[in-house]
């Protein structure tokens, strides 16, 4: 499958977010894999994944697209999404058929940029890139760098941004504006109503974690509420 034809099967749909924190006992690679099955079970077009741990258990159950990523916090750096090209490759290897990385413009290890690691991705990995990003100069600058795909994965998680709740209908629509390339909406979504309107605003597809997988913050949520 060629990488157009790859990202042109996520076209209008759901991709659900199989992740859980490093403390739960959702954590481990067979109910990750578990969630990542069920969720294409019932329509996922496909699947964002965290480690290459998870992501070889997914690869064994499930042949839709695998979104990768390697969450890593680096003392002195704020960027954590498959933060460094090295992390990008475990990912590969892993069997993830396109790599998210954090596209913002914060500094990352190594002096490593933006555009090299989508050159290298491309290059040297031959995968496709999603820019997770949080503003519209992110945004346009991943694009410039060549990414194949933006998300709005980051709003409201940077400096820039985290006054601010996802998701971000503005942002999207900007974002959407000013670029040719696909835009999923991916963060806050937490309701198939408000998955809807990111398709109709212009949405590639849409992206929903918590909403769907999260049991630990939405059991969480539940019991901050009822006990107040």
């Amino acid at each position: 499958m060629t990488n157009d034809h790859l990202i042109h099967t996520l076209k209008n749909g759901l991709i659900v977010s199989c992740q859980a924190p490093v403390d739960s006992p959702l954590h481990e690679p067979t109910i990750i894999a578990a969630m990542a099955q069920a969720a294409v079970n019932n329509g996922a077009v496909g699947v964002r994944i965290d480690t290459p741990t998870h992501i070889r258990a997914v690869r064994e159950r499930v042949q839709v697209p695998i979104i990768g990523l390697w969450k890593q916090v680096i003392p002195k750096y704020d960027v954590y999404i498959t933060p460094q090209f090295h992390h990008a490759a475990a990912v590969a290897v892993a069997g993830a058929d396109i790599i998210a990385i954090d596209a913002t413009t914060r500094p990352r290890p190594d002096g490593e940029t933006v555009a090299e690691m989508i050159s290298r991705i491309h290059q040297e990995l031959e995968k496709p890139v999603i820019a997770d990003v949080d503003t519209i100069e992110a945004a346009k600058a991943a694009a410039s760098a060549g990414a194949d795909i933006v998300a709005t994965t980051l709003y409201g998680y940077t400096p820039k941004t985290n006054n601010d709740s996802p998701p971000s209908w503005e942002l999207l629509t900007q974002i959407l504006e000013e670029l040719k390339v696909p835009i999923i909406c991916e963060g806050g979504i937490s309701s198939p109503q408000m998955a809807r309107h990111a398709l109709n605003l212009g949405a590639y597809a849409v992206v929903v974690g918590t909403a769907i997988t999260g049991i630990d913050l939405q059991v969480k949520n539940y019991q901050r509420i009822m006990q107040n």
